[in-house]
């Protein structure tokens, strides 16, 4: 099996109401298909979750490196969606 990637909603104020606080979704390197988020969020993370699938690791500001990170929407950061490596 490959790589996986967890999305984890932290936080929410969707004006939509389509995204949930607590909220999860698994992408592997199979299928990175949109799963059931709007396209905006989606066009914000994907790059990001593109990026961890093929195995890179992400400059944090302590100049250290990290395999996970947190996307913020475009509408104002009304939902927080937390990108990790499992």
């Amino acid at each position: 099996m490959g790589k996986k990637v967890k999305l984890t909603i932290t936080e929410s104020r969707c004006r939509s109401g389509l995204h949930k606080k607590g909220q999860e979704f698994i992408i592997n390197e199979d299928r990175t298909v949109c799963p059931p988020m709007c396209m905006e969020l989606w066009h914000y993370a994907y790059p990001y979750i593109w990026a961890l699938i093929n195995g890179a690791e992400l400059d944090s500001a302590d100049g250290t490196k990290k395999k996970s990170d947190i996307v913020v929407c475009p509408d104002q950061g009304r939902v927080c969606l937390h990108i990790e490596v499992i």
